[in-house]
């Protein structure tokens, strides 16, 4: 199986990732930027142990195509995404962001923010005229570098324009009084991100690095057993993290309680004063429910989908925009000017973990509430994520395929002796189904991982649990008889 573009670059097994088809994706990118003016491309990338090879190999197809190559070394994908559009440069962070080590990705952005679904489209088309070539004699037979890639020294500036960002948007010392923990592991931003916080006023203890990868995943969070006891030892406020490449948060409150992705954005949104809100249709409806917003658009699953949906609201002349997606990634399509802050917070329209943890954290300092408080004022809706693993992408699409193409009277057929009566079904991207209890069920396989997504919600965090696990096993079961 061949690397190919999913919700967020092109990604695949370390294996496949030879230095070949790894240059073969980015010289394609680099003709493509080259119909623009864009001459420069800026690199990171995250700490697995294929990313130093995988960047060398970008930096070949970035010289050979004529452009100049900037080593922004390893650092967190907003961060790489910052730069690049205040240079109006091409930018490629390297990159498999919460997946295990055995995989790794490639994710493209251009001078003015992450490629577009278009943008793949063109890629890809060159992608293919390339690789129906002759083999560039530079690698061997099994597609790996013969040659050394100079890399040069990494740019100083980039990590101290994202700090800033931060440090100088919000107010001197306005996390003071917070007492946080920082899970370092191994994202790209354990020394970064903790920084911005010390330096906004926050008590900061550092802990749980790791010299191996860890595949930190912010919609199912696989160890809060672990994250709650940490927290409730140290009598902190909150524990805070991200995933391997910073731009999806964690955050869990003084109770020891993960507070979801989908949550999290919302409370950030509110905090931001949005008017207009986009996020994909697997993310909680206390978004709607809480009657904060003006605007509010659904996406397919994807940051191209909901920044295509932020660029509409551009368009339509909404002020304060934002989106964010169920691992909490959160994205600004506007600049933003808040009371009490300083300046304007430019847009960047790429996932982030560090904004919507610090104006959550602000929000409840603010309030004179913890974050618990904060959390429990939105309506009680619960969502919860589950993942299976090891299921081919292809043998996903045709489990939801099946449901989608018989409709309602097939899924109850199906389900209802386990969820009670489908009312609705919508396939905006996969299967997601509205029980007539209000619970809500949604099938969806992994674009470009051998994985399938099982999201359920429900009024009751209990209930919505139950729900997954009880889907969790479905899928298996019918995955078995298949």
């Amino acid at each position: 199986m061949g690397l190919k573009f999913g919700t967020s670059g092109v990604r695949g097994l370390v294996t496949e990732m030879t230095d070949l088809e790894c240059y073969l994706y980015c010289r394609a990118y680099a003709e493509y930027l080259k119909r623009g003016s864009a001459r420069n491309v800026v690199v990171a990338g995250d700490f697995r142990n294929s990313t130093p090879r995988i960047i060398k190999a970008v930096a070949f197809a970035i010289q050979e195509a004529g452009l100049v190559f900037e080593n922004a070394g390893f650092a967190p994908t907003p961060m790489l995404a910052l730069h690049s559009m205040a240079k109006k440069a091409g930018g490629i962070m390297v990159t498999g962001s919460h997946i295990p080590d055995d995989r790794n990705g490639i994710k493209f952005y251009m001078p003015d923010g992450e490629i577009l679904k278009s943008d793949e489209e063109e890629i890809a088309s060159i992608y293919h005229d390339l690789k129906a070539q002759p083999t560039h004699k530079s690698f061997d037979e099994d597609g790996m570098l013969k040659v050394d890639v100079e890399l040069g020294e990494v740019v100083p500036s980039v990590e101290d324009k994202y700090v800033r960002r931060y440090t100088e948007f919000f107010p001197a010392n306005c996390l003071n009084g917070l007492s946080l923990l920082f899970y370092q592991h191994s994202t790209v931003g354990r020394t970064i991100f903790p920084d911005i916080l010390t330096q906004l006023g926050a008590e900061v203890k550092l802990i749980g690095w790791s010299d191996s990868f860890v595949p930190v995943d912010t919609e199912a969070v696989s160890d809060p057993d672990m994250l709650a006891a940490w927290v409730k030892e140290a009598g902190v406020d909150a524990l805070v993290s991200a995933d391997g490449d910073c731009d999806r948060p964690l955050l869990v409150d003084e109770q020891g309680d993960f507070i979801r992705g989908d949550l999290l954005g919302i409370l950030a949104s509110s905090f931001l004063n949005a008017d207009s809100v986009s996020t994909p249709v697997s993310c909680n409806t206390a978004l709607e429910l809480s009657d904060r917003f003006s605007n509010i658009s659904r996406t397919k699953i994807g940051s191209p989908y909901v920044i295509a949906a932020m660029n509409n609201a551009v368009t339509k002349g909404d002020r304060r925009i934002v989106g964010y997606e169920a691992n909490g990634g959160f994205l600004t399509a506007s600049d933003i000017e808040l009371p009490g802050c300083n300046g304007t917070l430019t847009a960047l329209p790429t996932r982030d973990a560090v904004l919507p943890i610090v104006a959550t954290l602000l929000a409840s300092l603010k309030a004179g509430k913890t974050l618990s408080e904060l959390k429990n004022e939105l309506p009680p809706r619960y969502t919860i994520s589950g993942i299976i693993r090891e299921i081919p992408t292809e043998k996903g699409k045709g489990i939801v395929d099946s449901f989608a193409n018989h409709g309602v009277e097939y899924i109850n057929q199906k389900l209802s002796d386990i969820f009670g009566e489908c009312i609705n079904l919508d396939l905006t991207d996969g299967c997601r189904m509205t029980f007539s209890d209000g619970g809500v069920l949604h099938f969806r396989p992994s674009g470009n991982a051998p994985e399938f997504r099982i999201y359920t919600e429900y009024s009751s965090e209990k209930e919505a649990i139950k729900m997954n696990k009880e889907g969790c096993s479905f899928i298996k079961q019918l995955v078995i008889s298949i």
